[in-house]
């Protein structure tokens, strides 16, 4: 199965086939696959296997030189960056050297570094309101206002309550 790559649905064709009551060599024709390969799925070898993701590299990494020693610290410095602003800034410092080909690569990178390393982000809960459920109240001091009794100052607290569903107060 050198330099052929066979997929999940050509897997599950195949069993289906098998299931049928077809032969092997008769299932591997329907389903597009070679008889070893055929062999190798009757035996367990292959499967289909949902999430299952290679822990390889298939290419030589494109960012290897510059990725520790120029981009983290640009990250590190400014993590607003973009992915695109970090590839025009290696289009056009590194000349001839990275092309479109490293974007997808680069955004990817970017994504990984920022939700480990970047700003924490905003996290927001959606507040509903439901009539009659709630009611908020509070005590406030008035700073510049001052009530006279008997011409004495008089220290007091405003208590202020008010419905958040129809905002009565």
């Amino acid at each position: 199965m050198s330099g052929t790559h066979i997929t999940d649905q050509q897997i599950r064709l195949y069993m289906k086939q098998r299931k049928q009551g077809r032969t092997q060599v008769v299932a591997a024709a329907q389903s597009g696959i070679s008889e070893r390969t055929a062999r190798r799925i009757d035996h367990g070898e292959l499967t289909t296997q949902p999430g299952l993701k290679r822990h390889w590299r298939t290419r030589q990494d494109p960012l290897a030189d510059i990725w520790d020693s120029v981009l983290i610290p640009m990250l590190e410095q400014n993590p607003s960056l973009l992915p695109m602003t970090l590839f025009e800034y290696l289009y056009d410092n590194y000349p001839g050297q990275y092309d479109e080909t490293i974007q997808r690569t680069l955004q990817r990178r970017i994504k990984s570094w920022k939700a480990q390393y970047g700003p924490a982000k905003e996290v927001m809960f959606r507040q509903v309101k439901e009539p009659g459920r709630l009611g908020i109240s509070d005590f406030t001091r008035i700073k510049d206002f001052t009530i006279m009794i008997q011409g004495q100052a008089f220290k007091h607290l405003l208590y202020h309550y008010r419905l958040p569903f129809s905002s009565w107060c």
